[in-house]
């Protein structure tokens, strides 16, 4: 056996002695690649795709169900953050329904459903109350969550004490509301409204003054702002609302252009408006030529009369025109002889465009408009990796939001120095974000684990069997030597060969010397034999 190992490692060392280097490397190479590709179809073949299985659950809750698919031997994974659950996606529709079938998720609310379950008569009227009113607030928390831009809804109701006597003045409720809102959206006056209708109609005594509603960013929903419109002007709080509002529109028009351009987190906005509230309502009637030309209206009526006489005794002379009159003409008649006679009269009335306007101006114009953006480079430490092209093109977008949004009438005709005055585009690095961000833990490629791991296999491999061959060589070298050392060994003349009769003659020996007695006793014995 070891002369078969011995000639297997001799001649894989002499192959590989007499491989070039090249060889040398394309047997690594491919040995690496092989594993690599081992390790590549195996990772893609038997890796499992994690999908959620309840999302917005409470810590309480997950953790339940997470002890529950423990139980039942399920893989799963929190998400960060403890709200969201995973588990492999061939096992979401089953896990659903078995979870659902023993009551998860529970979320610990109590609604209508918990009296027919539980209705007895040993209640009292207190926990009656106390029910009541829970199982009100959740119902109306899943009405409230139907409406479109609501995630969640808390919503804790006051109710008044019932008086004792009949003439007692009866107390209205309250109620406090706090929406949990999708990010960025807008709710219009007619949702507003619904959200205050739905609570006060739900609870009595309930008017929509004792109501306040908030979202998680602590906003007020005003009722009072919602039925007159969100443009109403009549107020400083409409006229600040409206400013607002116009800013943020805009800086969300210009932060999703440039995030578009450059990246949403290399972009800064900020924008600052002049609104002139002043209304004018006025009338303006207007008369104007219809030909503008020739300064003349339209005919609307013509009258031409013509009188014509010829023979003796005929007035005949020069016309002139009566003073004061246009229809009128005074002859300076000459009698006698043959002569004639003719009359022609032309009478034209003309009429102009005559215009009547109701003029309403708008409730507020933008007098003024100034845009402020801060923009980080591509390379954050060197502001010149910003070409001057593109900034350029950032300058001229807002050239433009500026030109078409600032009323011309209030303002006038901008020139492009003027509007160059109310841009600024700064480029320079955001050290805010080292703050703010989070910070991405660097991750290693899997792709260099497996490499690396194949590298350390082929190490500790290499090690080990240069470590045994060392140590069979070792071994083959000891046994070399004894089997020479037994080659020269020569039997020593004077030693005693051991035979029965010599080891018994040792033994007795022994036994004198140590144990007296017994070799006394033993003596006797065998005289006594003899």
């Amino acid at each position: 056996m070891n002369e078969r190992l011995s000639k297997v490692k001799s001649d894989s060392t002499q192959f590989w002695k007499s491989r070039t280097k090249k060889q040398k490397g394309a047997i690594f190479g491919t040995l690496i690649g092989v594993v690599a590709l081992a390790g590549i179809l195996t990772y893609f073949l038997t890796r499992t795709t994690m999908v959620p299985l309840f999302t917005e659950l409470s810590a309480s809750e997950a953790g339940e169900i997470a002890e529950v698919l423990s139980a039942q031997g399920v893989t799963y994974e929190i998400a960060p953050g403890g709200t969201n659950i995973l588990v492999p996606e061939d096992q979401v529709d089953s896990l659903t329904v078995s979870l659902a079938a023993q009551g998860y998720p529970d979320s610990g609310e109590i609604n209508t459903s918990f009296f027919t379950s539980n209705a007895g008569f040993g209640m009292t009227d207190n926990e009656f109350n106390v029910i009541n009113l829970a199982a009100t607030q959740t119902e109306l928390e899943n009405l409230i969550k139907t409406i479109d831009g609501i995630k969640n809804a808390n919503v804790m109701i006051t109710m008044p004490e019932q008086g004792v006597f009949v003439n007692d003045a009866t107390q209205q409720a309250s109620a406090s509301i706090v929406l949990d809102t999708e990010p960025g959206h807008q709710f219009t006056d007619e949702q507003i409204k619904t959200l205050y209708n739905l609570v006060s109609k739900s609870i009595p005594n309930l008017s929509t003054d004792n109501i306040v509603i908030t979202n998680q960013y602590s906003e007020y929903f005003d009722l009072e702002q919602a039925s007159n419109g969100s443009g109403s002007v009549d107020s400083v709080e409409g006229q600040m609302q409206v400013k607002k509002s116009i800013e943020r529109d805009l800086q969300r028009q210009v932060q999703q252009m440039l995030g578009t351009l450059m990246g949403n987190d290399k972009i800064v906005v900020s924008v600052t408006t002049d609104i002139d509230f002043k209304q004018e309502n006025r009338q303006e009637n207007i008369v104007e030529p219809v030909n503008e030309e020739n300064m003349e209206g339209i005919e609307i009526s013509a009258q031409r009369i013509t009188e014509t006489y010829s023979g003796t005794g005929a007035a005949s002379g020069t016309p002139e025109a009566e003073t004061g009159t246009d229809n009128f003409v005074n002859y300076d008649e000459v009698t006698g002889g043959d002569g004639t006679y003719e009359r022609v009269e032309e009478t034209i009335n003309n009429d102009v465009n005559r215009i009547t306007k109701e003029i309403q101006e708008s409730p507020y114009k933008i007098r003024d408009l100034g845009i402020q953006v801060m923009v980080e480079p591509p390379v954050p430490d060197d502001a010149t990796s910003l070409s001057e092209d593109v900034r350029g093109d950032i300058e001229q977008i807002l050239s433009t939001i500026v030109r078409t949004t600032i009323d011309k009438e209030a303002a006038g005709e901008l020139t492009d120095e003027q509007i160059d005055e109310k841009i600024v585009v700064s480029v320079q690095p955001f050290y805010g974000n080292d703050a703010t961000a989070v910070e991405e833990t660097p991750t290693i490629p899997w792709w260099i684990w497996v490499v690396g791991g194949i590298l350390v296999a082929v190490i500790l491999l290499l090690v080990f069997f240069i470590i045994r061959s060392k140590k069979k060589r070792e071994e083959e070298e000891q046994y070399t030597i004894i089997e020479e050392q037994e080659d020269l060994i020569v039997d020593d003349i004077n030693e005693e060969k051991e035979t029965e009769g010599t080891i018994r003659r040792k033994q007795l020996e022994k036994m004198a010397k140590e144990k007296p007695e017994d070799f006394a006793k033993l003596l006797r014995s065998w005289i006594t034999e003899d």
